[in-house]
């Protein structure tokens, strides 16, 4: 069944605003994602600086990502189960409690890498609940003919965040200690939290199972959604060839600190009339353009609204990303590195949203939880794995050739999305108008 309904519930109680509704759900998640993406990078650049390790970035891959893939079955069924927002401001707080604990440690300086390690875990818990009911709560609060919209403006938001978020982290590491950006987080999160508690309306689906269920009935609501998915050919085949992408993205998105700050980190350059572009301006010039082009991809496809074939953007967007990622690997100066960094990003943001409204489109409401949390648990498994094989194996050859090399086959992998029978026909499944006329963004 389409989900044509469950996003009109709130306009067919009383008529809102639902636009201003989404504004302020997405700039709320939008601020909570800054805060996070900044203890994402002060932890990462620390680590890349300190060590120079693909190994050590391996495990820190591992213990920010794979606590994702235990806790995602669960959070699929508190999310078709549970209050969608009371469940993302409870994760979101956890997330905001352990980041206090890290900026506790580093402002004593206490040297304790194993808490370090438990605190990153506890994150990457509260992120594994947050990141699925998130995406689950968007088809309730935007009309089903405003998806593709509302998931590109998202990804623009996100992407205009993660373009701030390493601008500011660079330079607020070269004049602030690191704790200053994990205190940013825990304000970011109380400032969400309280966005999405008092302004932001949501359907109270809570009603619909109000007991707290057993062990035995959370595995059977785990299997029934596992068996959907595999009763669903769709649904196989979007989650196989995303984990395969995820895996084959992985060197693109965890190496490149390393690749900067092994080729070009010893080196201190004076631009702009004498200012000072050390390792760490470096580092954040690489994520700034990466983001710049993911902004300016979301902006793409919100005003050419994608190919009329969904499948056929998504095919579109990673042959063209797989360009850039060989270019990765053929860059021996930095400002062309950056260049494809910015290439990369822009043709990224035309997979996601179109990805999203795909699954949005094709899930059964009930299930919208359960199958969401079923793609982050394989999308943050394929991190981790890929990093057990990329990074020790960028200690043994150079990052340009795991650059190329996965490129190359990412080219290979986006002609099932102009060829595959499946792709097709889900890329063609149009939302079921209200009879309200919603779609069109009435208020």
């Amino acid at each position: 069944m389409l989900n044509d309904e469950i996003g009109h519930e709130m306009k067919q109680e009383k008529p809102f605003n639902w636009k201003r509704n989404v504004a302020l759900f997405m700039a709320g998640q939008g601020l909570t994602l800054f805060g996070s993406m900044l203890v994402h990078y002060a932890v990462m650049w620390h680590i890349a600086l300190a060590t120079q390790s693909g190994l050590m970035m391996t495990l820190i891959s591992i213990t920010g990502t794979l606590p994702i893939v235990f806790i995602s079955p669960f959070a699929g069924v508190w999310a078709d189960r549970f209050n969608k927002k009371h469940l993302i401001n409870l994760s979101d707080a956890i997330v905001a409690l352990f980041t206090l604990a890290m900026a506790a440690l580093f402002s004593f300086e206490i040297e304790m890498t194993g808490f370090l390690l438990v605190c990153l875990v506890m994150r990457a818990l509260g992120q594994g609940v947050q990141g699925p009911t998130v995406t689950a709560l968007v088809p309730e609060l935007a009309p089903p003919g405003s998806l593709d919209r509302v998931n590109g403006i998202n990804g623009s938001i996100q992407s205009l965040v993660m373009f701030a978020s390493p601008l500011a982290g660079g330079a607020m590491l070269a004049f602030a200690p690191i704790q200053s950006l994990l205190f940013i987080d825990v304000i970011t999160a109380a400032i969400g939290i309280s966005i999405l508690q008092f302004f932001v309306k949501t359907p109270d689906r809570a009603q619909e199972r109000e007991s707290q269920p057993n062990a035995s009935q959370y595995f059977k609501e785990i299997g029934e959604g596992i068996k959907y998915v595999g009763s669903h050919p769709f649904l196989r085949k979007a989650l196989l060839l995303s984990a395969l992408f995820n895996f084959l993205m992985v060197p693109s998105a965890s190496l490149t600190p390393l690749q900067v700050a092994r080729r070009w980190g010893d080196d201190i350059w004076r631009i702009f009339g004498g200012v000072l572009f050390g390792p760490e301006q470096r580092l954040a010039a690489a994520e700034v353009l990466f983001f710049i082009g993911m902004m300016l991809g979301g902006l793409v496809l919100f005003y050419w609204g994608g190919c009329k074939n969904r499948s056929h953007t998504i095919g579109l967007s990673i042959a063209l990303q797989s360009i850039g990622i060989v270019g990765l690997g053929l860059s021996s100066n930095f400002w062309l590195f950056i260049v494809c960094m910015l290439y990369v990003g822009l043709f990224i943001n035309l997979f996601n949203p179109s990805i999203m409204t795909m699954l949005q489109l094709n899930i059964d409401s009930a299930y919208m939880g359960r199958v969401f949390s079923v793609m982050a648990m394989i999308g943050s498994l394929m991190s981790p794995l890929g990093m057990v094989l990329w990074g020790p194996l960028s200690d043994r050859i150079t990052a340009d050739w795991i650059f190329i090399s996965t490129g190359i086959i990412n080219a290979l992998l986006s002609s099932l999305f102009f060829f595959d029978r499946t792709m097709l026909e889900a890329g063609f499944t149009q939302p079921v108008p209200s009879p309200s006329g919603e779609e069109s963004g009435s208020d």
